[in-house]
């Protein structure tokens, strides 16, 4: 745990400031720092765990060491009822203790609001890049569109397909494993997300087990066939983070990259628009094909 310890600090390029979150990125929604908080805690629950056992080991070491002049036998101890309960009891409390604020935090992170949120995106990962549907009324009419009819969303379950914003014909975009942001030139598609706005993520993968991990949010999820997960944030900062596929899905699962930015709702609505123009209206296939039954098993999100 030392050694850990030593490398984290050091081999991570850490200055005093990013110390406290202990090889965390700086939290850029308003979910993340519950997630740095957790992790926070677990380090210091290890290290006050640590600190008791090498204590222990240092004092045993000095004083039951043996003598140069004592070589008898010490007496031997066979049971200590007192001890083994205390090391048995110990670390049940220590693991029903991170056990309680891993299901509080969890149970918080993954809940979903119970209308629409302010923006949706559907997320679909493929072998070996991402698309992003934006269910959003880019036109503002009302009859150029209704996501919840349209065949290439057709097997998202109806939990996510009955909150998707009316009216919404949306836009995609897509990108292949050669794909680069042209402000930075970072590898991979850019999702774009507008500032202090709730995003619902919708992840729906085409083919092999995925997973949507956007570094700076200390947060990812699977992205799986035939089963579909969602979760919200907030971002809270503006700028562009990078993401990244973190479920090893084949031979090019390295090059599953892409980049996130954040902007004022200004930009993101105008972006939405400029992907219009594009024609990039509608949406790419969200998943693979599932009957109604299978589609609608699940009534919640784990």
């Amino acid at each position: 745990m030392l050694t850990a310890g030593v490398v984290l600090a050091t081999a991570s390029g850490c200055t005093y400031k990013d110390f406290p979150r202990l090889g965390m990125p700086t939290p850029v929604t308003e979910e993340a720092p519950r997630i740095l908080s957790l992790w926070q805690g677990s380090w210091a629950a290890a290290l006050a765990t640590g600190v008791l056992v090498w204590g222990l080991i240092i004092w045993s070491v000095i004083f039951h060491r043996r003598s140069r002049t004592k070589v008898e036998v010490p007496p031997q101890t066979r049971y200590n009822m007192p001890i083994e309960a205390l090391y048995t009891v110990v670390p049940l409390i220590i693991v029903s203790v991170l056990f309680y604020f891993t299901a509080r935090d969890e149970t918080k992170l993954l809940k979903l609001s119970p209308t629409t949120p302010a923006v949706t995106v559907n997320v679909v990962g493929f072998q070996w890049s991402w698309g992003f549907n934006y269910i959003e009324d880019v036109d503002g009419k009302a009859d150029t569109g209704d996501a919840a009819k349209s065949k290439e969303l057709k097997d998202i379950p109806d939990r996510f397909l009955n909150q998707f914003p009316a009216s919404a014909e949306g836009v995609y975009d897509v990108g292949t494993p050669g794909t680069r942001n042209p402000q930075n030139g970072n590898p991979g598609p850019t999702l774009w997300l507008p500032k202090g706005e709730k995003v619902r993520f919708v992840l729906t993968s085409r083919d092999v087990i995925h997973d949507f991990w956007v570094v700076p949010f200390l947060m990812k999820m699977d992205v799986v066939p035939g089963h579909t997960n969602s979760f919200e944030v907030t971002p809270s900062r503006e700028g562009t983070f990078k993401g990244k596929c973190a479920e090893l899905c084949g031979t090019d699962h390295s090059r599953m990259l892409f980049n996130v930015k954040v902007v004022s709702k200004e930009r993101y609505e105008q972006h939405l628009k400029d992907l219009a123009k594009k024609g990039q209206n509608g949406y790419i296939p969200a998943g693979i094909a599932q009957t109604g039954h299978a589609k609608n098993a699940e009534t919640n999100n784990l």
